[in-house]
């Protein structure tokens, strides 16, 4: 059983950041990959990042790159994405999600566990 509990969400202007956090219930060196998926209402759930436990690998959508990071603390079994210069095309639910591995992390349906998310809001 593996429990995923994301924080960190809230509202912030355009320019600003925010750094989300997953708890995870166990030690995730079994389920990994792990990622973050966003949605915004209306739209399709979109790719964010994602990390593997073997070489910390780390994978970005277009959208995000040179914005976000993705990191994953072992001690604490907690990821996080540090989100910078957000945009209010940001805005959405972020979700974290965790493995077993399938061979695109890009894709949620190689997840198996998925948080509840939280809210993240980027004012203009």
């Amino acid at each position: 059983q593996v429990q995923l509990i994301e924080s960190g969400g809230g509202l912030v202007q355009a320019g600003g950041s925010l750094r989300l956090s997953c708890q995870a219930s166990r030690h995730m060196f079994s389920n990994f990959p792990m990622g973050w998926f966003r949605q915004a209402p209306g739209k399709e759930r979109e790719f964010v990042a994602a990390i593997t436990w073997i070489g910390d690998m780390t994978f970005y959508g277009d959208s995000v790159k040179g914005r976000f990071s993705i990191s994953f603390d072992r001690a604490k079994n907690k990821l996080a994405l540090q989100m910078n210069s957000l945009k209010p095309d940001d805005t959405g639910v972020y979700y974290c999600a965790a493995g077993p591995s399938r061979p695109d992390v890009r894709s949620g349906s190689s997840y198996r566990y998925w948080g509840q998310g939280t809210q993240v809001t980027v004012s203009s």
